[in-house]
């Protein structure tokens, strides 16, 4: 298991990259917001050798715009890899299962050259999802269990284990190269 945290304008651009293998950093939320510090923490990222990721917080309505904005203001470079953050907004609503279909596969429309993921949380996997349809792989959130041992039956790519005192993820690769080979291969 290789060892990640993913980093929003809450955290600093200056994080510890020590033992890690990836940082997912987030980019876009809804078509209006992008955060201040992506650019900066996606270079601490690339600085350190890491694999790079962003992330989008889906919101419901407006689907391709929502698309298009992650996919112009992120910084990505081949082998950077997407995801689309798919949970409840703060105003208490959330995107379908159907916008998040179609968000990913936007997404990988836009950007054929990268791995697009979905991340969401055990309950939204198992009672909220509709279709299973994950785009090139499921970042998993589940706390309180073992790192890498999520409880769902479906295949996982990342697991986030804790958000204490950062959002701690694992990575199922046995080494930093098969990540940045698997990453690569989109």
């Amino acid at each position: 298991m290789l060892h990640g945290i993913d980093v929003s304008s809450h955290q600093s651009a200056t994080y510890d990259t020590d033992g890690l293998a990836f940082v997912i950093v987030k980019a876009t939320e809804g078509r209006s917001y992008v955060n201040p510090k992506m650019e900066a923490q996606a270079e601490r990222a690339r600085e350190a050798g890491l694999v790079v990721g962003f992330y989008h917080f889906l919101w419901p309505g407006n689907i391709t715009e929502q698309a298009e904005y992650f996919a112009q203001q992120a910084p990505v470079r081949a082998g950077d890899l997407l995801a689309c953050d798919w949970e409840t907004t703060s105003r208490g609503t959330r995107a379908s299962s159907a916008e998040k279909d179609r968000f990913l596969r936007k997404v990988k429309t836009l950007k054929p050259r990268n791995r697009v993921l979905l991340y969401c949380n055990r309950t939204f996997w198992l009672n909220v999802d509709r279709s299973s349809y994950d785009g090139d792989g499921l970042w998993i959130a589940q706390y309180g269990v073992g790192r890498g041992k999520p409880r769902i039956k479906a295949k996982w790519v990342i697991h986030q284990y804790t958000d204490d005192p950062v959002d701690k993820n694992v990575a199922d690769f046995r080494s930093a190269e098969s990540l940045r080979t698997w990453a690569d291969g989109a």
